[in-house]
């Protein structure tokens, strides 16, 4: 079953851009691995707080893209900047809808 996944980040002290950036580079990844759309979110609130969210059509091409070469590299690279653990959330559609750009 389609589904999304909700991934909470939350930034270490000063991180906060190298965070956002490393995340807008794993992000579109996720596409390689079947995934369908994805968004990367920053709170203006909370300038160390980030919500990424990624499609995918099924649980097991989800689990490929978080265990993949591409985000063990990620998680190596960026351990620092971000607070651990990080728990992320599958979600199953059960609507969805969109207003086509005019």
């Amino acid at each position: 079953m389609e589904g999304v996944v909700h991934i909470p980040w939350y930034a270490t002290g000063f991180r906060g851009d190298d965070l956002q950036e490393a995340l807008s580079e794993i992000a579109p990844v996720a596409l390689r691995y079947g995934g369908t759309d994805y968004l990367v979110q920053r709170s203006r609130d909370d300038r160390y707080r980030m919500l990424q969210t990624a499609a995918f059509p099924d649980k097991l091409s989800w689990e490929r893209y978080w265990y993949g070469e591409e985000f063990k590299r990620f998680r190596t690279v960026c351990s620092g900047w971000y607070q651990i653990p990080v728990l992320y959330t599958w979600y199953d559609v059960v609507a969805s809808g969109a207003l086509e750009p005019a």
